[in-house]
């Protein structure tokens, strides 16, 4: 597979998912800049704006195994890991695999549980495995969780650390639709006469192996590593930042600036793709001042505003 034939399956994909979300084209390449890196995603957002749909979009579109989780207070690391069973027949106890073990996991409002649960979430996420009665048991690639949290609620929730926000490679919101898609979004269900939706795969499990090592491939110039890091280090010292990124923001800009490439059939990474992930990549690992907290000031402006600063490096 050459980057062009990787960028025409990537574009299938997202055509393929904007057949269901209407209008939100560059949230649905953003998704799968994520899935390329094989990383995951927190989607922050008010309910009701097709977060799951989307998620189960994508996982249909590519071939892929799809598991949600509805987090709640009482939900325990054994809903999310699985736990062994004794079965009466054969007087042993046998593996009962939980949702994680999947291929796209919709963990829906993760901020609900509590830390306990988050955590083996966490191990699943960063460590892809799960560990049952001391035993380890490895996660299959692809794996991509596609957590969602609500911003408008604050009762009987546990907020994710920083360490924990750390984990997902980005935070993409979907936002309203404007009149004429929301429009188009009931003229789709009416035509489709059904509340389910189905899509038929476009990909398969392991063709979506095969362009996440294409990564590898991507040359990235030393002029835009140092704009990647300039970036990153310009967060630490914005006057509306109180705590900037860390290196592992470098890493994720590194990440999904290498599957832009493939997306866009190429096999070097230009400084248009920092500027494209940069904003999505960082938002959620820092910390703002308190004062620009009470002034509701927004964290993606602060990171546009970084964008500005940091001079450019012309290409070669």
């Amino acid at each position: 597979m050459n980057f062009k034939e990787a960028g025409d399956l990537c574009q299938n994909v997202v055509d393929q998912v904007g057949t269901v979300i209407v209008g939100k084209k560059p949230v649905l390449e953003k998704v799968m800049l994520a899935i390329l890196a094989n990383s995951h995603i927190l989607f922050e957002d008010n309910p009701g704006l097709a977060k799951t749909l989307l998620a189960r979009s994508f996982a249909m579109s590519m071939g892929c195994n799809f598991s949600r989780v509805q987090f709640t207070p009482d939900l325990l690391p054994a809903d999310i890991t699985g736990t062994y069973v004794y079965n009466v027949k054969t007087t042993d106890f046998e593996l009962r695999r939980g949702p994680v073990f999947t291929n796209v996991l919709l963990a829906d409002e993760v901020n609900r549980a509590p830390p306990k649960t988050q955590a083996a979430l966490l191990e699943a996420m960063q460590e892809r495995q799960a560990t049952l009665d001391g035993k380890t048991h490895p996660i299959q690639d692809p794996f991509i969780v596609m957590a969602t949290q609500n911003p408008i609620e604050y009762e009987g929730v546990y907020p994710l650390p920083e360490a924990q926000l750390d984990r997902f490679i980005m935070k993409l919101r979907l936002g309203y639709p404007n009149r004429k898609e929301e429009v188009e979004i009931l003229q789709r269900r009416m035509k489709r006469a059904a509340e389910d939706v189905h899509l038929e795969p476009v990909l398969e499990t392991d063709t979506i192996l095969e362009m996440q090592r294409k990564l590898e491939e991507i040359h990235v110039d030393d002029d835009v590593l140092g704009y990647i890091t300039d970036v990153v280090q310009a967060t630490r010292n914005q006057r509306q930042i109180e705590v900037g990124s860390s290196p592992r923001g470098s890493l994720a800009i590194f990440k999904l600036c290498r599957a832009r490439a493939v997306f866009h059939g190429r096999d070097y990474v230009v400084p248009d793709d920092v500027k494209e992930v940069a904003v999505s990549a960082l938002v959620h690992r820092v910390i703002m001042k308190t004062e620009s907290w009470v002034k509701g000031t927004d964290p993606n402006q602060s990171i546009e505003e970084v964008l500005k600063t940091v001079p450019v490096p012309t290409t070669k």
